[in-house]
């Protein structure tokens, strides 16, 4: 017998690609569990799955930076207060301090659907009862015809995970001109922010106010404080873009009806910008 949930969750998060460097991304996820029917007539109680499995991968991966622990461009040391991380990609190095739950080591030289989805399975299988033969996940991105962009980030105002300095999100976005969709401003945002990392002003410190962290040249450097500790970044400059107030899907929102509207100021815009999946904001100017 068969149990299935799809959409069972999303999961929000960035990780780290040789190729594109920090990549935020966001997974529906599929879930199938196979065994024998249980004293009460189910493999598992559809109340149960929601618990168990998606407690299980809000601990593990959401709202965190996945590394691939067995790819040689990546060091991790860690220590009784953070884990510091280095990882040369082809696009420039990039290096992180952050306590140690703000990270997912998972035993791939690639992080991709197929990794992240086993390494759940492997991680959420011994949570079940005896009658689960087999836990299978699938992960996919929303299926979409529109413009998207991949961008990571960190929001130290918040008072849960999305503080983390490098988590992401896979994002649509739909820009409205005078009231008609216009799919030269979503292909240019798309472009803008593709596998780019959205930094705030007020985050950007000197190399030498970095208390953990070395800078190399070319790079921005960030470091806040917030309920779960200390965070810092180093990212080479071309994988950034810097704006002058929060991260947050409002602010974002708000800071590209801001840009177009300062580009041309006849006309009236409209932006719908998504953070992952059926959520986001809609700012106008």
């Amino acid at each position: 017998m068969i149990l299935f949930v799809n959409s069972l969750t999303v999961i929000d998060f960035s990780y780290l690609d040789l190729q594109r460097g920090m990549v935020g991304e966001s997974y529906i996820v599929d879930v199938e569990l196979h065994g024998s029917l249980d004293d009460t007539a189910m493999v598992f109680d559809f109340s149960k799955v929601k618990k168990v499995i998606k407690q299980a991968i809000d601990q593990s991966v959401d709202h965190k930076l996945a590394l691939p622990s067995d790819c040689d461009a990546l060091t991790l040391k860690d220590d009784s207060t953070c884990s510091m991380v280095n990882y040369k990609s082809l696009r420039g190095t990039i290096s992180l301090a952050s306590p140690a739950e703000a990270f997912a080591c998972i035993p791939t030289k690639q992080i991709n659907e197929q990794s992240v989805a086993h390494y759940l399975e492997q991680l959420i299988k011994p949570l079940l009862p005896d009658n689960v033969d087999a836990l299978k996940i699938a992960l996919r991105p929303e299926a979409s015809t529109g413009f998207y962009y991949h961008y990571s980030h960190g929001l130290k105002k918040h008072d849960g995970n999305c503080q983390r300095i490098a988590h992401g999100h896979r994002s649509t976005i739909q820009i409205y001109t005078d009231g008609m969709l216009s799919p030269r401003l979503n292909k240019m945002w798309s472009e803008r922010w593709q596998d780019s990392y959205l930094g705030s002003e007020a985050d950007l410190c000197d190399a030498a106010a970095l208390q953990l962290l070395n800078a190399e040249e070319d790079a921005y450097c960030f470091r806040y404080k917030a309920t779960q500790g200390w965070f810092e970044l180093v990212i080479p400059r071309s994988h950034c873009d810097i704006v002058p107030c929060d991260t947050t899907v409002e602010c974002l929102a708000d800071f590209i009806a801001s840009e177009l509207k300062t580009l041309d100021n006849s006309k009236t815009y409209k932006v719908v910008a998504y953070e992952g999946v059926a959520k986001g904001a809609i700012a106008q100017r």
